[in-house]
C-alpha cells in the first residue's frame, strides 16, 4: 500500500478514535473524578489528556512507513 493511502486511512481512523475517546474521557471526568480531591483531579485530567497518544503510536508509525520498492 502506498504511503499516501496509508496516511488517508490513518487520518480518518485518528479522527474517529479521538472523537470517541473525547466522549469517553468526558464521561469519566464527569463521573467519580469530580468527587475527588483537587490533586487527584489534576492527575486524572492530565492522564486523560495524554492517554489518547499511546494507542495511536502504532498507527502513526504505520502511516509514516516508507513505500516498498
Amino acid at each position: 500500500m502506498r504511503q499516501r493511502n496509508r496516511k488517508l486511512i490513518g487520518t480518518v481512523l485518528i479522527l474517529v478514535f479521538v472523537c470517541v475517546y473525547a466522549l469517553v474521557a468526558m464521561a469519566l471526568a464527569q463521573g467519580r473524578i469530580t468527587e475527588a480531591s483537587k490533586p487527584v483531579q489534576t492527575i486524572a485530567y492530565i492522564a486523560l489528556g495524554l492517554a489518547w497518544v499511546l494507542p495511536l503510536l502504532p498507527l502513526i508509525k504505520w502511516m509514516e512507513r516508507k513505500d516498498e520498492a
